[in-house]
């Protein structure tokens, strides 16, 4: 098998464990899709155009309350911001490939995607968008099938399973491996701390907040180790 193909299905296979965590998001955006008002058809096409789950979650919300589109559309613009940072990072990697390729990656490039793929990009892997591409596809399609099942199965599924607990656990085991150096941490502890008690900001806007100052508090940590 050529190189490029190998490193897809490296891909794929690091993207599967994650699914554990996918899989029930999925199913619980089905259920609320479908309670908040959509029907089955704009519930699954959403999971297909904005593949994003947490500015799916609330948009359906806003949805059921009647919200403007001005000010649902904004608070979707607003959660998918982190976005810019995903692509920032990997920009200067993909910058050579062709515009089918960058459209392709831009589309796929989730939290969970950015997570197992951004590596490869660091260690200068000449075939790390055939990995982004690999566990993309991965995510992609393991959120069409629980977002379907969540439409036609969420009545059936038990609320005391707590499917919505395995989201946050997704993170937690992205994140941990990670954690290699006090910067890291250092990060990670800010990010967190303003994620737990900046809820009350409007829109969401703890999301970008959190990510903004434990990028500025990383980058000053491992900027003053350094010197």
């Amino acid at each position: 098998m050529q190189a490029n193909w190998r490193e897809f299905w490296k891909g794929v296979l690091a993207q599967l464990p994650l699914q554990l965590g996918v899989v029930p998001f999925g199913l619980i955006f089905g259920v609320l899709g479908i309670a908040s008002g959509l029907s089955a058809a704009q519930t699954i096409l959403m999971s297909s155009i904005i593949f994003g789950g947490a500015s799916q979650v609330v948009f359906a919300q806003l949805w059921s309350i009647g919200a403007s589109p001005m000010v649902t559309g904004g608070s979707v613009a607003i959660i998918n911001l982190r976005h810019i940072i995903y692509s920032a990072s990997i920009s200067r990697y993909i910058s050579v490939l062709s515009l089918r390729w960058r459209l392709s990656l831009g589309y796929l490039l989730t939290d969970e995607a950015f997570a197992v793929s951004f590596q490869e990009f660091e260690n200068k892997n000449k075939f790390a968008h055939y990995h982004l591409l690999g566990g993309g596809l991965t995510l992609w399609f393991f959120w069409q099938i629980s977002t379907i099942a969540g439409v036609f199965l969420g009545t059936k599924i038990p609320s005391g399973l707590n499917l919505e607990f395995a989201i946050p656990l997704t993170f937690i085991a992205i994140i941990l491996p990670k954690l290699r150096s006090l910067a890291h941490l250092s990060a990670a502890i800010t990010a967190s701390f303003i994620a737990i008690f900046g809820q009350h900001l409007p829109n969401n806007l703890w999301i970008i907040f959190a990510a903004i100052m434990g990028m500025v508090v990383g980058g000053y940590v491992g900027k003053g180790k350094s010197q």
